[in-house]
């Protein structure tokens, strides 16, 4: 029976092996200390950060999010530590609430690796605070208890760390702010679907598969299973996320109005999703697995999820397949780490009598050791694979599945492409694995609208493809990666709900944007200059203030008749080149304000050639998505954090299937204008 704390209450703790979940109305960091008999930090190195994410037996997120998991072994935490301080923090200078007092009460549970509860904590009563110390794990007579603390610093860590002895503590404190800004800029945009929406029909292969986080023979990994509630949430809330009102009635074309979301609320978003989309939990639909051998797991299905179409299903079950894929790796690592940290401590208790290093003794303690080593890594491969096995199977009956959106420019779909009828829900910008099995690729969704601009890094980041290419060559790949993005996304989206408005100052990037020119898909010719800059600029920032104001005054009907009512895209190459001090500001603006009110950021730019701007340029840098166009492993998942190697979409050599799929997309604005 789980003991539901209050603040100062203990309970003990009858597990070593634990998880400790924590949900919050807006994304937090967790950081934990280690304490001596006295409750003092001893130094920075006792502390778990996003920065620095593990300690012996203590493991924490890199990212801030609304729902995180600490991971505990308490028998690894070392004997000098008396005191394990689990600690929350709202993230400074990312547009979140600035105090708790703003947001629901931060729940926090320790449970068992299994999902068992033992002891939960709502943190009530904080106000004008920014951190709180949450629980408290401590010794006492040889036993771990966990304790409710609840105490809140309106310093924020700053002050926790002061109040802990830190030295250094304010500095310190910038340091984690920083590494998670960093993060939060990193971070794949996790699905804006609720719980329930997002749920994959797994009940089936419950008797046969290990539990995510459990690996075989009862090794317990630190990922912990199951999904929790918010894991993963993003910095910003998409539009149409469940719980926002319906969208009103369609305007005669598919299309919801301009700046009539929300019954036109002051201050409200455009909604550009499609009326007939609905936002309330799908039902689960009716089991369609093949019949499997006795012994075996179920074939896979495509659409095996919840959703109210197959479009839904199938984006619901990729994400089913990352979040799986990044729980069982943890589980394996985790169970990895753990055999390895055995071994040490088995090793260090019996060679620690000079008398028993030399000889016979010593040896065969070694070999002990390692066997029992080498039976726990095996146990956990053998997991592992099992898992994997299954997602690379589900993964061949998806992929084919796939609409075009979603799909790969070698799948068959693009060959029998229409132009849609409806809004697309969702966008594919490459694919992401891990290095346990590279060959098993799970799909990059990112939901539409864009909530987050998109940064294509041209410049030569520190993987291994990019060095070996020179700066010409990536330039090039980075503005037809950002091509094939534009096209995929006028071909998802009905005619005249999408528009393309293209920067290229110094008409380096004429090559690459051939296929968009010669298809006549753009609306007007790439702007050359600075001249060409302004007024590209001038026009997309009147149209964000233009639809601000008609939200803000509940005035829809007032917006020009020749307002283009559609999504507006402006990819912008070789920035900064040919931007001056108001083009910059104009770009920041178009950034933070565009993508509530439909006008979407895709650059493509080495960072390094913006760097006479200094530090300025910062928040524009951590507001966007940044992919690459060869292979790099920069980006982390919204569950556990690992560093998944992401790789763009390429065309096939030799394929027309881009100038075929642009001449419809064009065919079908022209007669759409007809």
């Amino acid at each position: 029976m789980t003991a539901e704390l209050v603040r100062g209450q203990n309970h003990p703790l009858p597990h070593s092996r634990l998880e400790i979940r924590v949900t919050a109305g807006a994304p937090v960091l967790a950081c934990a200390t280690l304490g001596d008999d006295r409750g003092t930090v001893l130094g920075v190195e006792w502390i778990a950060h996003p920065g620095s994410p593990t300690l012996p037996g203590i493991e924490v997120s890199r990212q801030a999010a609304a729902g995180l998991r600490f991971h505990v072994d308490l028998e690894a935490v070392p004997d000098r530590a008396h005191l394990v301080h689990v600690l929350l923090a709202l993230p400074e200078g990312v547009g979140g609430p600035s105090r708790f007092g703003t947001t629901a009460a931060p729940f926090a549970a320790v449970t068992a690796t299994d999902g068992t509860e033992i002891a939960s904590f709502t943190i009530t009563g904080l106000e004008a605070e920014s951190a709180v110390v949450a629980l408290e794990l401590y010794r006492r007579q040889g036993a771990w208890k966990v304790r409710a603390v609840g105490q809140g610093y309106a310093g924020g860590l700053a002050e926790l760390f002061g109040d802990q002895g830190l030295p250094g503590a304010r500095e310190f404190a910038a340091g984690i702010q920083e590494a998670v800004a960093r993060h939060m800029a990193s971070a794949i945009q996790a699905p804006r679907n609720s719980a329930a929406d997002g749920a994959r029909v797994r009940s089936d292969r419950s008797a046969t598969a290990t539990q995510p986080g459990q690996t075989a023979g009862g090794t317990a990994g630190a990922a912990g299973a199951g999904t929790t509630s918010g894991a993963g949430a993003t910095p910003h809330q998409l539009p149409g996320t469940p719980g926002q009102q319906p969208a009103g009635p369609a305007d005669g074309q598919g299309q919801q109005p301009a700046a009539a979301s929300h019954g036109g609320t002051a201050g409200g978003r455009v909604n550009y999703t499609h009326p007939r989309r609905q936002t309330t939990a799908p039902p689960t639909p009716p089991p369609a697995t093949p019949a499997a051998q006795p012994g075996q797991p179920p074939r896979p299905v495509a659409g095996d999820a919840t959703g109210w179409s197959m479009e839904e299903r199938l984006y619901n079950q990729v994400w089913g397949m990352f979040e799986d894929l990044a729980r069982a790796t943890a589980a394996y690592r985790s169970a990895v780490d753990f055999a390895e940290s055995r071994m040490d401590q088995e090793l260090d208790r019996v060679l620690s009598d000079p008398r028993s290093r030399i000889g016979g003794t010593g040896d065969a303690a070694r070999e002990v050791a390692r066997a029992k080593r080498d039976q726990l890594t095996d146990q956990a491969r053998e997991a592992l694979d099992r898992d994997l096995g299954q997602l690379a199977a589900e993964s061949e009956v998806v992929e084919p599945a796939l609409p075009p959106s979603y799909a790969r420019w070698d799948n068959p779909v693009w060959h029998a492409y229409r132009v849609p009828m409806d809004n697309p829900m969702a966008l594919r910008l490459g694919d992401l694995h891990l290095p346990e099995r590279t060959d098993l690729r799970i799909p990059m969704l990112v939901r539409l609208p864009l909530e987050r601009g998109l940064w294509i890094d041209s410049g030569r980041s520190g993987s291994d493809a990019a060095l070996m290419l020179d700066e010409g060559q990536l330039r090039r790949l980075a503005m037809d990666n950002a091509v094939g993005h534009a096209a995929r996304l006028l071909a998802a989206y009905p005619p005249g709900e999408f528009t393309v408005h293209v920067i290229d100052a110094a008409g380096s990037a004429a090559l690459s944007l051939a296929p968009l020119v010669a298809a006549g898909v753009l609306n007007q010719p790439p702007a050359s200059g600075a001249a060409g800059v302004s007024a590209v600029l001038a026009k997309l920032t009147q149209r964000v203030d233009l639809v601000q104001m008609a939200i803000r005054a509940r005035a829809a009907d007032s917006l020009p008749p020749d307002l283009d009512t559609g999504e507006q895209l402006l990819i912008v190459n070789d920035f900064p080149h040919g931007f001056d001090d108001r083009a910059v500001t104009q770009l920041r603006y178009l950034a933070d304000e565009g993508p509530a009110v439909g006008v979407h950021l895709m650059m493509v730019a080495d960072r390094e050639d913006a760097s006479a701007y200094g530090p300025v340029l910062d928040p524009l840098w951590r507001s966007l998505l940044r992919i690459t166009p060869v292979a790099d492993d920069h980006l982390a998942d919204p569950w556990v954090g690992h560093a998944w190697t992401f790789e763009p979409l390429t065309m096939p050599p030799g394929s027309q299937i881009l100038r075929q799929v642009l001449d419809q997309v064009a065919e079908a604005r022209r007669a759409w204008r007809r």
